[in-house]
C-alpha cells in the first residue's frame, strides 16, 4: 500500500442515502467521519427522477435533489465528503486499512460499508435511453406513477412474481414476460401470479426493444424465441426485476457473504464478522431495498460504531 497514511476515526465508503445518513449521525457524536462517495456519488438515488415516498417531501423530489440535500445535510454537521473510491482494503489487524484510488492509505478504527446494490439490466440501448422515463428497476418505487396504465415486466424469479403482483393493484394490466417456458420462482409465488385477474403471462419471451416517442415509453416489441415470431405490447412503464448485484467484490474473502454476495450481518445490528466494521444499506439488504430502509441502518450502522469506540475507551 501507498506511504501517505491518514488516521481516521470513522471511514464511510459509498455514498447513498445509507453512508449519508451514517455520516450525519457520526458527525453529531462528533467521530469526523469521512465519507468516500465512490464512482456514483448519491447512489442508485441520483438516476431516479422521482422519489414520492421518502417522508419529508410532500410535493416529492428528484433523487439527485434529494442525494444533495442529505450531502449538505452531512457536511453541516462537519462530514468531509471526498470523491474517491477504494480499492483495496485489509481488516486483519486492531486497526483497519483502506486502500484509496490504489495510491493512498487511510486507516480507520470503525469502517461503514455503504457500497449499495446495482441493478441487474437486460442491456439494450433503449433500455438505458427510457431509464427514468417509465422504465425502472423498482416496481414498488415507481409503480405508483403507472396507476392505472398498462405495464410489462421481465423476470421469472420470486422477485419478479411479487413485484408483479404488486404492480397488479395499482395498474389495469401487467404483462409478465419469462424468458423460458416455466418460472424459476416458488411454487407459492407462481401460484399467486397465475391467481391475479389482471397479470398475463408471457411464457419463452424475450425483450427486443423498448419502444417510446422520444420522451417517454409507449410499448415493448417482444420476440418469442421457440417460434421467433414478434409482437408489440402498448404499454406505458416497463420493469425489470432479474435481480440485483451487492458490490461487494472489494470484500471477498474477508467479510461473511451470502451465496449471491449480500455481506451478512449479525442479527439486529449492522455488525459484519469483523470487530469494527459495520455494513448498511443495500449492500446487506437484499429484501427491502428501500431507500427509507437504507437511512435506517445507516443511522443503525453509525450508532453501533460510535458504541464500539466509546467501548474500547472504557477499556483502555
Amino acid at each position: 500500500m501507498s506511504q501517505e497514511i491518514e488516521h481516521l476515526q470513522c471511514l464511510i465508503i459509498g455514498s447513498g442515502p445509507a453512508g449519508y445518513t451514517a455520516a450525519i449521525y457520526a458527525a453529531r457524536a462528533d467521530m469526523k467521519p469521512v465519507i468516500y462517495t465512490g464512482m456514483v456519488p448519491g447512489g442508485q438515488l441520483t438516476q431516479t427522477t422521482e422519489v414520492d415516498n421518502f417522508p419529508g417531501y410532500p410535493k416529492g423530489i428528484t433523487g439527485p435533489i434529494m442525494m444533495e440535500d442529505l450531502r449538505m445535510q452531512a457536511e453541516r454537521f462537519g462530514t468531509d465528503v471526498r470523491f474517491g473510491y477504494a480499492t483495496k482494503v485489509d481488516f486483519s489487524g486492531p486497526v483497519h486499512q483502506v486502500e484509496i484510488d490504489g495510491i493512498k492509505t487511510v486507516t480507520a478504527d470503525t469502517v461503514i460499508i455503504a457500497t449499495g446494490a446495482t441493478a441487474k439490466w437486460l442491456g439494450l440501448d433503449s433500455e438505458q435511453k427510457y431509464n427514468g422515463f417509465g422504465v425502472s428497476a423498482c416496481a414498488v418505487c415507481d409503480g405508483f406513477f403507472f396507476k392505472n396504465q398498462e405495464v410489462a415486466i421481465v423476470g421469472a424469479g420470486d422477485t419478479a412474481a411479487e413485484e408483479a403482483t404488486y404492480l397488479a393493484k395499482l395498474c389495469s394490466k401487467v404483462h409478465m414476460l419469462v424468458r423460458r417456458d416455466e418460472f424459476r420462482a416458488s411454487k407459492a409465488m407462481v401460484h399467486r401470479v397465475m391467481n391475479t385477474p389482471n397479470i398475463e403471462v408471457h411464457y419463452n419471451s424475450e425483450t427486443k426493444e423498448i419502444l417510446g416517442d422520444g420522451q417517454v415509453v409507449t410499448g415493448v416489441r417482444v420476440l418469442n424465441n421457440k417460434d421467433q415470431s414478434e409482437k408489440v405490447l402498448d404499454v406505458t412503464g416497463f420493469f425489470v426485476a432479474i435481480g440485483h448485484k451487492p458490490n461487494t467484490e472489494l470484500f471477498n474473502g474477508i467479510l461473511d457473504m451470502d451465496e449471491t454476495g449480500y455481506l451478512i450481518t449479525q442479527p439486529n445490528t449492522t455488525a459484519t464478522n469483523i470487530p469494527g466494521v459495520f455494513a448498511c444499506g443495500d449492500v446487506q439488504d437484499n429484501v427491502y431495498r428501500q431507500a427509507i430502509t437504507a437511512a435506517g441502518t445507516g443511522c443503525m450502522a453509525a450508532l453501533e460504531a460510535e458504541r464500539y469506540l466509546a467501548a474500547k475507551e472504557d477499556v483502555a
